[in-house]
């Protein structure tokens, strides 16, 4: 069993430990168990992830603009769905679908799992760049393009993880799951919920879960 988290002195300039332990305390309270996740999460700088005007937002669990038409996800839901892709798992190799800021990229980072992540709006995707740098986090493979088709040259993944709503399941992203690998993703239009699928030796077996809300997932690449 992993070892509860103690804070450790970290210079995150403007916001202090006490401020990330209070957002990982509020993750603790809503049902997140894995203190590997919980570490992650406090490890990470949010703040350098959002618009300096929101910096003093960034440790409270909302979703916050990013610039573009997009969002950085509430704390919860980041960490919901890294516990649910790593559950069980130690490393393997990850595709990110929706690189955003780079925040979820981040995380995953923290928890020693080797990411490439796919982010189809350009301006965005080199924010990130910029972001994952000054969080001293740059090892993961970032690239620009349509994330409907996954990365391919890359497969097969242990996990995919998605950050965009999709109408349905795309095809080209199970057949670059390993045996029992999993795809975490917010499915629907209006009425949106998060999915868990695995591909096991029986087939894919398809969970419905929490019910979300994310930008869509849009074609192609800007």
């Amino acid at each position: 069993m992993a070892a509860r988290l103690t804070p450790q002195r970290q210079d995150y300039g403007m916001l202090s430990d006490r401020t990330r332990m209070r957002m990982v305390d509020r993750l603790r309270q809503a049902g997140i168990k894995d203190e590997r996740v919980l570490a992650a999460m406090y490890e990470v700088p949010r703040h350098l992830f959002v618009d300096q005007a929101l910096a003093t937002r960034a440790y409270d669990d909302v979703s916050l603009p990013i610039g573009h038409a997009q969002t950085i996800s509430q704390p919860l839901t980041v960490a919901r769905m890294s516990e649910l892709l790593l559950a069980g798992k130690h490393g393997g190799k990850i595709l990110e679908i929706g690189t955003g800021c780079g925040y979820q990229t981040a995380v995953l980072l923290k928890l020693g799992v080797d990411v490439f992540s796919i982010e189809r709006l350009g301006a965005l995707l080199d924010k990130a760049r910029q972001n994952l740098r000054a969080a001293r986090l740059v090892h993961a493979r970032l690239v620009h393009g349509d994330g409907h088709f996954g990365l391919p040259e890359a497969a097969p993944f242990d996990g995919i993880i998605m950050t965009a709503a999709a109408r349905a399941v795309p095809e080209a992203l199970i057949a670059q799951l390993a045996a029992g690998g999993r795809l975490i993703m917010p499915m629907g239009d209006a009425e949106q919920h998060l999915w868990h699928i695995e591909n096991t030796p029986q087939g894919l077996q398809k969970t419905r879960l929490d019910p979300v809300k994310f930008v869509p997932l849009l074609p192609g690449r800007n």
